[in-house]
């Protein structure tokens, strides 16, 4: 397994490349736009030259571009639903622009509604994105399970999957919200059991990759809060297991956690100790 970390495109965008570079990146997020703005912001083509320069030797691959937090695509006003398909309309743009992965998202909340009820609305928000871009592929990220965020089990996720229909949809799980949407990732054949029901539901070839992130919250706790590994609730057993799985060597890791005790450097270079452990099975 590849790993990595969120990285910061703080200007010049190009300066990301370096940026991974030094603290051990063998893939990495970006956000391509601020986060919490609807107004994208423009790389300019000199950027995108030099990013990809760069890339050359550093070889970071592969690099996928997180949306922006606002998103939602079950929303009922009509400038929010806009919004978010043109905010990913331009993301898709910019991963093609730079050779990257694809866009890793969430994709929002009922407020209240019934899931099925949204599901035709968010399908069509998706397919929608995909025919108005090329190559890129979106990527649906496991939420944490609170409120009415949508896509905090697998069987929601399988069903939006199968309504979009289209090989270019693809899923990211977020070991944090797994856990804290109710998935005992940390127990000893916690990940079989995930990655079976995921390989039943979806199949692992859709499985992109991980942000790998220990949680502050307990088991079904339903809180999104992002811990450094080895210091939350789930444990280093997870991590061991995720990065020596025989099922995920073509996938990838990226860390998002908060850097309370450790800096992503730190925590890369233990991840890479865990990943030469002979990983034995259940």
């Amino acid at each position: 397994m590849k790993l990595g970390a969120h990285i910061s495109t703080a200007k010049p965008f190009s300066s990301s490349i370096t940026r991974a570079m030094e603290i051990g990146c063998e893939c990495m997020q970006i956000f391509a736009n601020p986060p919490q703005r609807w107004n994208p912001t423009p790389i300019q083509e000199e950027e995108i030259r030099l990013y990809k320069q760069l890339n050359i030797k550093a070889g970071i691959d592969p690099v996928i571009i997180h949306s922006i937090y606002l998103v939602n695509f079950a929303s009922v006003n009509p400038f929010f639903y806009e919004s978010s398909i043109k905010s990913l309309i331009d993301d898709m743009r910019k991963a093609k622009s730079i050779g990257a992965l694809g866009v890793n998202t969430h994709l929002g909340s009922t407020k209240g509604g019934e899931f099925k009820d949204c599901l035709p609305k968010i399908s069509q928000s998706v397919t929608r994105i995909l025919n108005e871009t090329e190559e890129s592929n979106f990527i649906i990220e496991n939420a944490a399970g609170a409120g009415n965020i949508i896509g905090d089990t697998l069987e929601e996720i399988a069903e939006i999957v199968s309504k979009v229909n289209s090989k270019r949809v693809k899923v990211l799980i977020d070991t944090a919200h797994a856990f804290a949407s109710g998935y005992d990732l940390g127990t000893g054949s916690g990940l079989d059991d995930f990655l079976d029901r995921f390989d039943q539901l979806l199949g692992l070839d859709l499985l992109a990759g991980f942000h790998l992130n220990d949680s502050k919250s307990g088991l079904n706790s339903k809180r999104d809060r992002h811990a450094d590994i080895g210091e939350g609730e789930i444990g280093l057993n997870l991590f061991q297991k995720v990065v020596t799985h025989p099922k995920l060597t073509d996938k990838f890791g990226i860390l998002e956690t908060p850097q309370d005790k450790m800096s992503w450097l730190n925590q890369l270079e233990l991840l890479k100790e865990l990943r030469k452990i002979p990983n034995k099975g259940k």
